[in-house]
């Protein structure tokens, strides 16, 4: 081979990877399942997989359900994991991203301690690991790819096993000083019911779906007649997912229907003093509870907020996330994608 043609291949090699970047895996970390994704530069989901989050045991049983998942999910993609551009996982706590260590994770087993996640993740699956906060970078997504593209200003509100938030300012997410977003433990009524924090008052006490079963299980011992407990066991679930929600809703269970209206009422004057301190254009109300229930609980919140609105006038817009059960998982693998300016 002459050298022209040497330097031509390696000029044709060079541009195709510049214009077909390689896919990169993202790893939404939740406290009830474990959603993996390979996904392309245009957020197209190639191949998934989901595994249950581990309920006892430690870190390393977590870090090794999500190396299955994410396994799994680069198989379906025809591809293997060392051959992503990098893997980002979105997970609760507190995070160190210099270090790629996880704390305080108590949705997650025996996780309170700062753990190497990344590091080990990253032996695991042969490539590069990069951590968020999992409620950030769902809400990143739906800002880039999802219902919040046209609001350069944003709150994400993920209502799931606990109440999660994200925020972005004028196109770009809002950190703070590591912690900002933590929209389930604003204040809704203090001294209130105690939340899976150890506080009082939050939000998260009120409509956290882990809070929710808590409640619904003292109040069953107390004598209140549900069945959302039966239900659960039907369909073989040990803790009442937001498809247990739906249908005890759907079988208009009285308990159920309480607790809703209790959790709507907290979001609402939650988010509500959230939109006062920051007047955002939108929010986006996503999780496991806020996609199952979709645009008309969204409408229910929506109202709700607007007791508690200064500028009722001008209202933010509400929407469902566009992104659904994937958002997380694709949000995590933007960490590997620099976000494009407007």
């Amino acid at each position: 081979m002459n050298a022209s043609v040497a330097t031509q291949r390696r000029a044709v090699a060079k541009t195709s990877r510049t214009s077909t970047p390689a896919p990169v895996g993202g790893i939404d970390l939740g406290g009830t399942k474990i959603q993996a994704a390979v996904v392309d530069a245009e957020g197209k989901v190639h191949g998934d997989a989901r595994r249950p989050t581990p309920t006892t045991g430690g870190p390393e049983d977590v870090i090794a359900a999500m190396a299955e998942a994410m396994l799994e999910a680069a198989q379906k993609a025809g591809t293997d994991t060392s051959k992503l551009g990098g893997i980002g996982v979105g997970a609760p706590g507190s995070i160190d991203e210099g270090t790629g260590s996880l704390a305080n994770a108590s949705n997650l087993p025996g996780w309170s301690e700062p753990f190497p996640l990344a590091q080990r993740l990253s032996e695991a699956l042969d490539t590069g690991v990069r951590l968020g906060n999992d409620v950030q970078v769902a809400t990143d997504a739906e800002a880039r790819l999802g219902a919040g593209q046209p609001y350069p200003s944003l709150i994400g509100v993920f209502w799931g096993t606990g109440v999660g938030g994200g925020i972005v300012l004028d196109d770009k997410p809002w950190l703070g000083r590591g912690a900002a977003g933590e929209i389930g433990h604003m204040v809704v009524k203090r001294g209130g019911a105690r939340c899976p924090c150890g506080r009082r008052g939050c939000m998260e006490a009120y409509a956290g779906r882990r809070a929710m079963e808590a409640k619904a299980r003292r109040d069953r011992e107390a004598g209140k007649k549900t069945d959302l407990f039966k239900i659960a066991e039907e369909h073989g679930r040990d803790r009442l997912t937001s498809g247990i929600w739906a249908r005890a809703l759907e079988h208009d269970d009285p308990m159920a229907k309480k607790l809703i209206d209790r959790a709507i009422k907290a979001l609402g004057a939650g988010i509500a003093s959230a939109v006062n301190l920051l007047d955002v254009d939108a929010v986006i109300i996503g999780g496991g509870l806020g996609v199952r229930f979709g645009a008309p609980y969204a409408k229910r919140i929506e109202k709700r907020m607007g007791k508690h609105l200064f500028d009722v006038d001008t209202p933010p817009a509400v929407h469902v996330a566009a992104l659904g059960d994937f958002g997380g998982a694709i949000g995590a693998s933007l960490l590997w994608r620099p976000a494009p300016s407007r």
